[in-house]
């Protein structure tokens, strides 16, 4: 938009120096030195009067902007004055932009100004309305009264201003239809009324300002159809319609607009085909027609567009193929035609555009494959063709075409993302991919692949996740993988792999998940994986590993997944295991494992899933099964337990699902509804065991063959004794109590040591934090508080063992408040499981009857708010730091967004949410917190997100998705880059265009840094690029974090 501003204004200038050039050749040599000289200065008085008047009813004058308006003599000096004191003209131009004047035009006595050419007081506070006396205005060829708080309606008398060239009146609250009278200015050649709330239909005749070279209506509520008229604008180059409510068919007189470059159509109502006369428009360099109802094929004509460098027609429903002539446009940089119903192969011709760097056709219904001539686009870095039928089988009449992925897709080694998901490609792994060291995201899970895995791959140094699951890969692990030192997922399952698995993966110390199973690996598990202090899952299960299982594999803390089933390995259960305290699924079945159960299994109070079957365990079962509070599936089945079933049990209310058929136990089953309601096909062939179940025998009311032990005798008979006494002084204490609160208001007590009212979803180090916190904070004084939020306060805790945590006391809960437990402790654990480089680290919650608490990792960089508002910290923080810090964010949201299963959105992305270690490296804090609570809580004041951070969609509906992270991540971009919050900045920036980036770029940088060169400096602009495209006001139209 500063762009359109600055050329039109080199137009106004020139058409201005040109008539008073004709003017002074008109103008005698004589002039009276009385007469025309007094006139001349009476007309200076009354301009000067006139201003001074307007300056005083201003609300905010801005007294050292406008100290210089005193006297009467405006061309003497006066800031934002011009003058023509050659030709006596007087005022010329009133030039008040971005001086923050707050105030209305009413008293701006239009009349007293009659040579006045320019008017710009955009940027402004201006209010009010569009005063009708602008109209007197005759000889005005420029105005802008842009980025203000204007309302009302445009005048009618602003059709008398005949010599208008320039009309900017956008993101301001003008409402109305745009009146007829505009289309008398027909001289206009600049009409810009973007983002306000403009409604009715385009002016039928629109056509007789035939002048017009820039037209920009976009973000209004204006309907109906584009006029046929607007075939007769010939002269115009831009044309912005989108965001707005506009339907009918796209008209064929569109054609005629040969010299049009831009043409900007998304997200209205569109309907029926693209007319093949949009072909004939030879001069443009970007279409967008996304966001409509389009259908019918692309035309083939669009191959006519020689200069094309975006083609955008996403989100339609446009069917047939894609036109062979894509081919022929050699500038084309971006093509997006996803979520279409597109069909057919994928044109060979589209390797004829070389310039090309973005691929988009995801959610079609392509089929054959990817044409071998696809390796010709060097410049490629995103190529996306999920969704699609591709296959393997080559159609007769495209015998150029091969059933295999492009050998040469990544020849210039530039690839950053390849994604290729489910479709049915086969053939090898393409041989350039071995060099294309810059690859960030590998996806091309289920296909057909074939290939030797060693052969294919190297080590990538940037490679941060890669899936090649579901295909028929062969060979050997490579020790090379070991050298992807930010690899944070390795899934390779359900191919045909073999050999060992190498000791060298090891060295990937930020690896996450490892997932090779239903493979053909043998040898050991490496007890190198046991330094992996990141990983999450290991998935080694379906394969002919053998050996035994590592004890290293218990100092992986953050475990949640261990799949060893379907193996052959030995050797007894590793006692180790039980310090895995984060562990939710085991499954060790299907081997030949021997020993006993270890009771320390039961202290991983976080399991979910307990699977040990078909081996040769012996022994009892250990009791401390029968104390795991969040146990839903237990099978123990196919071994040689004996003994009786624990009566820990008893309590083991979490439990859904158990099997324990095929052993030796005896005795009564648990009286619990796991048991009682479970098949006898799941209690089959045991010693001797009986119950309240289907299928098995009653217990008698003696059982000989299961005598008493002493802790058995406890249970049954000095137990109840027991209760019963504590229930008397129980009543007796509750007697007191009572009393006791009538007389006296109960004071807060200091926190009692005992658990009885503890409920935690943690362990650190094997052992329960809670009383070490308090301890740590002095029960929570405020000395340690080091923040407040909306959520809680936050303090730094330092433990016994020298660990540093930062402890989230949430503000108190009211009674019901979380009313679904075993639904908060999952989503808990979702959250406990998210685990990323550029993501804080959650270690657990506690749910006490007097606080809430959530641990997290304690990060000495303090947050990045604070940073920003430190003088000295914001000097310190440079350009090269800011740009790794947004993409911190980007690889945080990217892997919530696209690799967390189901999708994490995090709600509440702002600068106090992301938090720095001391390389300033980014980790974003909060995610999911919101959902923790009911969605009418009353603890929060805002549902889903910060104030001046949240998407606007959210001010009408509750309806939370990615792209709401997407919109809050476009704020905080340009928040690291100004250094500030961007403010009211944001609606100006929404519509500026490309070519304004450079030039907005010296007023919106941090000015406490010097301005970045070289390559940082083409960061900082990319950055800003992208930014801007996330603060879209339709959701659909922002990209995803992935892209």
């Amino acid at each position: 938009m500063a762009f359109r501003v600055w050329f039109c204004s080199l137009v106004v200038l020139l058409v201005s120096f040109l008539r008073f050039a004709t003017f002074a050749s008109s103008t005698t040599s004589s002039v009276d030195a009385t007469g025309p000289t007094a006139e001349v200065g009476t007309a200076f008085y009354k301009e000067a009067e006139a201003l001074l008047n307007w300056k005083a009813s201003v609300d905010n004058q801005n007294k050292s902007l406008l100290s210089s308006w005193v006297g009467d003599r405006p061309c003497n000096n006066w800031v934002g004055i011009t003058c023509d004191d050659e030709l006596e003209l007087g005022v010329t131009r009133l030039n008040l932009s971005s001086f923050r004047l707050k105030g209305t035009l009413d008293n701006l006595n239009f009349s007293s100004y009659p040579n006045l050419l320019t008017i710009d007081l955009s940027k402004n506070l201006f209010y009010g309305t569009i005063p009708d006396s602008i109209g007197n205005l005759s000889n005005l060829t420029h105005l802008d009264l842009a980025d203000n708080n204007l309302s009302g309606t445009i005048t009618p008398r602003i059709g008398n201003l005949s010599k208008l060239l320039f009309l900017h009146l956008s993101r301001n609250n003008i409402s109305g239809r745009i009146p007829p009278e505009i289309l008398q200015i027909t001289s206009l050649q600049y009409f810009m009324v973007s983002d306000n709330l403009l409604n009715g239909s385009l002016p039928l005749e629109i056509g007789a300002l035939r002048e017009l070279i820039f037209l920009a209506l976009d973000g209004n509520s204006l309907i109906g159809p584009i006029p046929a008229s607007m075939g007769s604008l010939s002269y115009l180059s831009s044309l912005y319609l989108q965001d707005n409510e506009l339907m009918g068919s796209i008209p064929r007189e569109i054609g005629k607009l040969g010299n049009l470059t831009i043409l900007f159509l998304l997200n209205n109502k569109f309907s029926g085909s693209i007319p093949r006369e949009v072909g004939m428009m030879r001069s443009l360099t970007q279409l967008d027609l996304s966001f409509n109802f389009l259908i019918g094929p692309i035309p083939s004509s669009i191959g006519n567009l020689s200069e094309l460098q975006q083609l955008y027609l996403y989100s339609n429903s446009l069917s047939g193929s894609i036109p062979e002539e894509l081919g022929l446009l050699k500038h084309l940089r971006e093509v997006r035609l996803h979520d279409n119903r597109l069909t057919g192969p994928v044109p060979a011709s589209i390797g004829n555009s070389v310039e090309l760097f973005n691929l988009g056709l995801t959610q079609n219904k392509l089929s054959g494959s990817i044409p071998t001539t696809i390796g010709n686009l060097t410049k490629l870095t995103t190529l996306n063709l999920a969704m699609n039928k591709l296959s393997g089988s080559v159609p007769l009449e495209m015998n150029n075409l091969t059933s295999h992925l492009p050998p040469q897709i990544c020849q210039t080694g530039t690839l950053v993302n390849f994604v290729a998901t489910n479709n049915h490609f086969t053939g090898p792994i393409p041989k350039s991919l071995k060099n294309c060291t810059r690859l960030y995201r590998v996806r091309l899970e289920e296909n057909q692949l074939t290939g030797d895995i060693a052969e294919d791959f190297n080590s990538y140094p940037n490679l941060n996740y890669i899936d090649l699951s579901g295909n028929n890969l062969y060979g050997e692990l490579s020790s090379k993988w070991g050298q992807c030192h930010n690899l944070t997922s390795l899934k390779i399952s359900n191919n045909k792999i073999s050999g060992k698995i190498p000791l060298e993966l090891g060295k990937a110390t930020r690896l996450g998940v490892l997932d090779l199973s239903s493979n053909h690996l043998i040898g050991k598990i490496p007890k190198e994986l046991g330094r992996l202090k990141s990983l999450l899952k290991i998935l080694l299960n379906d394969n002919q590993l053998s050996g035994t299982i590592p004890s290293e594999i218990g100092r992986l803390f953050d475990l949640t997944h261990f799949s060893l089933a379907v193996n052959n390995l030995s050797g007894s259960i590793p006692k180790e295991l039980g310090e895995c305290s984060r562990l939710l699924f085991l499954n060790l079945s299907r081997n030949i494992l021997n020993g006993s159960i270890p009771s320390t299994i039961g202290s991983i109070q976080s399991l979910q899933s307990l699977d040990v079957s078909q081996n040769l365990l012996v022994g009892e079962i250990p009791q401390q099964l029968g104390g795991m509070k969040m146990l839903e599936t237990l099978n123990i089945s196919h071994n040689n337990l004996s003994g009786s079933i624990p009566f820990s049990f008893d309590m083991s209310a979490s439990l859904t699902s158990i099997d324990i058929s095929y052993n030796e136990l005896e005795g009564p089953i648990p009286n619990i509804k796991a048991f009682h309601n479970t098949s006898i096909a799941a209690l089959q062939n045991n010693k001797g065991l009986c119950g309240n179940a289907t299928g098995l025998k009653a217990c008698p009311k003696t059982i000989p063959n299961r005598p008493l032990e002493r802790s058995n005798r406890f249970f049954v008979v000095i137990l109840p004794s027991l209760l019963g006494t504590l229930f008397i002084i129980c009543i007796i204490v509750a007697v007191s109590l009572i009393l006791c609160r009538k007389v006296r208001k109960i004071e807060d007590k200091p926190i009692e040591a005992q658990n009885h009212n503890l409920f935690a979803i943690w362990s650190y180090d094997g052992k329960m934090v809670y009383e070490n916190i308090i301890e740590a904070t002095e029960e929570f004084d405020s000395k340690y508080c080091i923040g407040v939020g909306s959520y809680g306060s936050v303090y730094k805790a330092e433990l016994q063992a020298s660990q540093v945590v930062a402890v989230k006391k949430l503000h108190p809960l009211p009674d019901g408040e979380i009313s679904n437990l075993k639904a908060f402790t999952s989503e808990i654990h979702a959250l406990i499981e998210i685990r990323h480089r550029n993501i804080v680290k959650l270690y657990g919650f506690c749910l006490h009857s007097k606080h809430s608490l959530l641990v997290y990792d304690f990060l000495e960089g303090g947050s990045l708010v604070k940073l920003l508002n430190s003088e000295e910290g914001a000097k310190k923080f440079d350009w090269i730091k800011r740009v790794n810090v947004v993409k911190g964010v980007v690889n945080a949201l990217s892997y919530m967004h696209h690799d967390c299963s189901p999708p994490i959105i995090h709600r509440d992305i702002s600068s106090k949410n992301v938090l720095l270690d001391l390389e300033y490296e980014a980790h974003i804090s909060d995610f999911g917190t919101a959902r923790l609570l009911k969605p009418d809580s009353s603890n929060w004041t805002s549902l889903a997100g910060t104030y001046g951070y949240m998407a606007p969609e959210l001010a009408y509906t509750m309806e939370i998705n990615e792209k709401c992270d997407v919109f809050s991540f476009g704020v905080l971009a340009l928040e690291i880059i100004m250094g500030k919050h961007p403010g009211d900045l944001i609606s100006s920036l929404l519509s500026s265009t490309s070519t304004t980036y450079d030039m907005l770029l010296k007023d919106m940088l941090d000015q406490r840094l010097s301005l970045p060169i070289n390559q940082v400096a083409r960061e900082v602009l990319s950055i800003a690029k992208i930014a801007i495209s996330c603060l879209h006001t339709v959701p659909q139209s922002r990209p995803t974090m992935q892209q």
